[in-house]
């Protein structure tokens, strides 16, 4: 019998610019993949000519030409994953307006859609042309709280690994002052738990510390908690590999987001690895808090102080 041929990996990165589609471009080439960065849609057939000796392309696809059709580009990419010789995926990126415009800020640039005009309505008119882009993407990644560094620890879970068919899953801890991560696909509320914030010595510390993981662990109410969502996840993780799912999302919420949501956000991922799917955790408030922290340090005139990711 022969072997079944071997398709040619094709990652195409799309979404807001400034969202972090240069990040995850560098990281994906530092993955063995060859990066190339919106090229015309009219020269796609042929960079994604058949090529059975062909290794991974990462393709990075935005609003930044003057000719871009996002409903040919959608066609485009239709018409790739129909192919048989092709493994294609679609990461969208999106970010919140105000985070956005920091970053523009930050870095002194101009939005590609309002050159001349005020970023905001660039924004704008951004986000609805690449609307129909997000709609069919199989990996949808909000970077507005995210660290670099966990944007690229996603992208590295996600496509980093030989065995790609594999569902890879993301945790995230959060705050729900602050409002749902919009990249959960289930969400889990653990305020019943009691909350570490009324303990004098737990309030300076996080989830992440053992004193804080302990307290949580021992509420009355915890046992019976862990042992049926970890029973329903169990069940469940593999129907959504059947389903053809490659990254899930579970989010953990609390008050704050610093310490019941991360202290069982992190139990969970390692609950995860060793039952031997690949997780990724990110605590949003910690990051957050950091980041608010940093840019409170920095003087306005003291000129760009970030990369826009």
């Amino acid at each position: 019998m022969s072997e079944e041929p071997r398709r040619r990996r094709v990652v195409l990165v799309t979404g807001l610019s400034g969202a972090g589609k240069a990040s995850v471009l560098r990281a994906l080439e530092d993955l063995g993949f060859e990066a190339i960065d919106n090229p015309p849609l009219r020269l796609m057939d042929q960079l994604l000519a058949p090529d059975p000796g062909g290794g991974p392309l990462a393709i990075g696809l935005d609003a930044r030409q003057p000719s871009f059709d996002a409903d040919a580009a959608e066609s485009l990419i239709e018409g790739l994953r129909a192919r048989p010789d092709l493994d294609v995926s679609l990461v969208y990126l999106l970010a919140e307006d105000e985070v956005l415009l920091r970053r523009y800020t930050e870095t002194r640039r101009r939005h590609p859609l309002a050159p001349q005009g005020r970023v905001a309505d660039g924004i704008a008119r951004e986000r609805i042309l690449l609307a129909p882009l997000g709609a069919i993407a199989d990996v949808v990644i909000d970077t507005s709280t995210l660290a670099p560094a966990d944007l690229r620890a996603m992208i590295e879970a996600q496509y980093g690994f030989s065995n790609h068919t594999a569902m890879t899953i993301g945790v995230v801890s959060f705050s729900y002052a602050r409002g749902l991560p919009r990249e959960a696909d289930l969400v889990f509320d653990v305020r019943f738990l009691r909350n570490p914030h009324y303990v004098r010595e737990l309030r300076p510390l996080t989830g992440l510390d053992a004193a804080v993981d302990a307290y949580v662990a021992a509420d009355a109410d915890f046992g019976a908690f862990w042992a049926r969502m970890t029973g329903l996840l169990d069940a469940l993780l593999p129907r959504y590999v059947r389903e053809g799912k490659k990254y899930l999302t579970i989010g953990f919420g609390c008050t704050g987001g610093r310490h019941r949501s991360v202290a069982v956000a992190e139990r969970m991922a390692a609950h995860l690895k060793e039952g031997g799917w690949r997780a990724t955790v990110v605590h949003r408030e910690l990051w957050r808090s950091a980041e608010e922290a940093r840019l409170a340090a920095v003087a306005p005139s003291s000129g760009p102080v970030a990369e826009a990711r």
